[in-house]
């Protein structure tokens, strides 16, 4: 193979890895046209969710789930409104014959919700399976066998004939097995789907189809796995639309995928694979599988509720399924992870904290204008997909401060914890004031230290001047200041006129020889009292100050001499 010379914009050049080794897709197996139809469909619609967390996650678990854990999921799997779940390999492990008879033999299946199981095609692994499920009023039995050219050659020792008639007598024991009293419905899956040729995964699934008799009252799920990744998820799609365009008796045939995430792209594989035709996606929540994972569940769907559509799921209190997740499987959930990280609506950067803080302040002036809650106008926030408060999280942590931030997320969290709206000439003065301490510190700023700061900073008590005692009275021109200052060492008596407070004020000062210009002056009532800034212009030296009061107008005059006190400082 011959490649195009690199463009002299990139310095690339070949590196040192045995590359040569590894084969593309193409040449291991044979994707046929299918029309793709898929990249121009639309979800409008959630599949149905299958979360295989204490069956197939549980196996990729160092320490595996015991019943009370696997109890613990399966509560917080049905109450977020799972349907029909993967409760365990029953013939693995006496604990997982133990968790499914605990199922059968208690109270804890919902009369909507249908348990699967799991199965090789062996004849006493079957037996086992029926046992573990005898009881249950509706069940599923999920029968695999690998069935790609490596996985025959090299761990089954099997051809395609072998390989059929294997699975053919297996299906024909379940069918002898199941209690028609109960609803038993059968799955297959031919594993490592995607490395199989696409007519062997026909004929198998077609037999079984027949063999079993299925019906669209009672369905069979026709199950095709990504067990490895090894192509980019287009060609998934593909192979999916081939067989769902293939199969037949296709209204009985449920359709269902089951990605892992080897190349990193399950999710993406998932959601191809719907537009192709699949109807029926199993994963964890959270992605948990052996290698990097199986599909994840949570980003699924909450990808598709981003986009508008139902996700059939309830997650609004996302912290609590995480958290439960974290404790029945002792793996963290990282803190980047899509929707459900601890990060993963926090901006720390200042451009990115801006645009927040801004599109925040726009959904709330629009819900004003709709005449709806908050919660309830349509949402259009820049870097947020989906609002934090639709999944249970708190607005707390969208903003916070380090020294990459800048004067919209430093001003936002002035707002938001304690009601100080800072002016929006004033911010990128304290957005350096925070950079500094952060820089020095080397590390996050909490809203509490945030307004610990800006007091320190702005709302100055003492100084080169001092205001003893004062009082404004009406006057013919508007106001009339009467107040005892101390500059330096000096203290006396002093009176000025304006139109208001505080040029009556400045006009005062400037008796007391401390001429000051007012540049920039704001008022702000809040819950708690009051609070004024002012920009001020002494000897050349242009500083703002802040005044906090539970009167607008002494906080007028606290900020002025406090802007003062900072630039003769």
């Amino acid at each position: 193979m011959t490649t195009s010379p690199a463009p002299v914009w990139n310095p690339q050049r070949p590196g040192p890895m045995p590359f040569h080794r590894y084969r593309p897709f193409q040449d291991r197996v044979r994707v046929p046209a299918a029309g793709r139809d898929w990249p121009a469909a639309r979800i409008e619609r959630a599949p149905l969710w299958v979360p295989v967390d204490l069956r197939d996650g549980n196996q990729a678990l160092a320490e595996p789930m015991d019943t009370s854990r696997k109890r613990r999921f399966f509560d917080l799997l049905t109450g977020m409104g799972f349907k029909e779940i993967e409760v365990g390999y029953p013939s693995a492990s006496r604990t997982d014959f133990d968790f499914v008879r605990h199922l059968a033999t208690g109270d804890a299946v919902p009369d909507d919700v249908t348990p699967v199981v799991f199965t090789p095609a062996r004849r006493d692994l079957i037996d086992r399976t029926f046992e573990a499920i005898e009881g249950m009023p509706r069940a599923v039995v999920h029968l695999y066998i690998a069935t790609s050219p490596v996985w025959r050659d090299v761990v089954l020792g099997r051809d395609r004939a072998e390989v059929w008639r294997t699975v053919r007598e297996a299906a024909e024991h379940m069918a002898r097995r199941a209690d028609r009293a109960s609803y038993v419905r059968f799955q297959f899956s031919p594993e490592t789907f995607n490395l199989t040729e696409p007519d062997f995964v026909l004929e198998l699934c077609d037999g079984l189809t027949e063999l079993w008799d299925a019906s669209p009252d009672r369905p069979v799920t026709h199950n095709l796995p990504a067990t490895v990744e090894i192509a980019t998820p287009n060609v998934y799609a593909d192979q999916i639309e081939y067989t769902h365009r293939h199969l037949s008796r296709r209204d009985s045939v449920i359709l269902s995928v089951h990605p892992h995430n080897d190349r990193g792209t399950g999710v993406a594989c998932a959601e191809l694979a719907v537009l192709a035709g699949a109807q029926r996606v199993e994963g964890c929540l959270f992605g948990n599988g052996e290698r990097t994972g199986n599909v994840d569940l949570v980003t699924l769907a909450l990808n598709l509720y981003a986009q508008g559509v139902d996700p059939m799921i309830d997650f609004r209190d996302l912290d609590t399924v995480r958290e439960t997740v974290e404790h029945c499987n002792r793996l963290p959930v990282h803190p980047r992870h899509p929707y459900a990280g601890d990060l993963v609506h926090t901006a720390f950067s200042g451009t990115h904290q801006d645009a927040i803080s801004k599109g925040l302040a726009r959904h709330a002036e629009r819900a004003r204008e709709l005449g709806v809650p908050e919660r309830q106008a349509p949402w259009s926030v820049p870097y947020l997909p989906v609002d934090p408060a639709d999944v249970g999280r708190s607005y707390e942590a969208v903003i916070r401060v380090n020294s990459q931030s800048g004067k919209g997320g430093t001003a936002y969290l002035l707002r938001t914890h304690h009601g100080v709206d800072l002016p929006a000439r004033m911010r990128p003065d304290f957005s350096r004031a925070v950079q500094e301490t952060t820089d020095d510190s080397g590390r996050e700023m909490a809203a509490k230290e945030l307004y610990e700061l800006f007091r320190s900073t702005y709302v100055v008590a003492d100084g080169e001047v001092t205001l003893e005692a004062w009082s404004v009275h009406p006057d013919e021109s508007g106001r009339r200041f009467v107040c005892t200052l101390r500059t330096g060492e000096r203290t006396g008596d002093f009176e000025g006129t304006g139109g208001g407070p505080v040029s009556a004020f400045v006009d005062a000062l400037a008796g007391a020889g401390v001429d000051v210009e007012v540049l920039d002056f704001h008022e702000q009532a809040g819950e708690g009292g009051a609070n004024a800034f002012a920009e001020c212009r002494v000897g050349g030296t242009t500083c703002w100050g802040a005044g906090q009061d539970s009167s607008a107008l002494a906080a007028s005059v606290r900020a002025v001499l406090s802007a003062v006190n900072r630039a003769l400082r």
